[in-house]
């Protein structure tokens, strides 16, 4: 192999710095004890993860933007239409997606758009009261999206 590589010359990427690197080893591990010490994956396991279930559906979901809001954990996605009722979705894909990400972004509130969704990945540090300042920022974010997309 090692005669191979030398006789064809080039690149050999074969590892980056951080990669099995004690030192982010280290920071690894004690992530998970403050994690484990803090009980963060029961907090939201049993507090944050269904408060924010509910407070997407009661807040987010009737917005006329929003054909359906999931979430696990503190993981959601929030799927935005054209046409409430039938699901409609903007043309071409994405783009009223991409409307609302940068309106959240300005209140905010980072929010990633794939496709027609928009995406929810925060921290497991997030609290109830974290998770209402969202609810209101995403709200803001939808209002004026929706205002912006009836414009064209």
């Amino acid at each position: 192999i090692s005669a191979t590589l030398v006789e064809k010359g080039g690149e050999f990427y074969h590892g980056y710095t951080y990669s099995g690197h004690p030192v982010a080893c280290a920071v690894a591990l004690k992530n998970l004890e403050i994690i484990e010490r803090e009980g963060l994956v029961d907090r939201v396991r049993n507090d944050t993860g269904p408060y924010f279930a509910k407070a997407l559906q009661e807040r987010i979901a009737s917005h006329d933007l929003v054909g359906e809001v999931r979430s696990i954990g503190l993981m959601g996605a929030i799927e935005i239409v054209k046409d409430k009722a039938t699901k409609e979705r903007f043309l071409p894909s994405g783009s009223a997606a991409v409307v609302v990400r940068d309106h959240a972004i300005a209140q905010g509130m980072m929010m990633r758009a794939t496709g027609d969704t928009m995406i929810l990945s925060p921290p497991l540090i997030w609290t109830r009261d974290t998770i209402d300042m969202a609810c209101d920022r995403i709200a803001k974010a939808l209002d004026l999206a929706q205002a912006d997309l009836r414009k064209h």
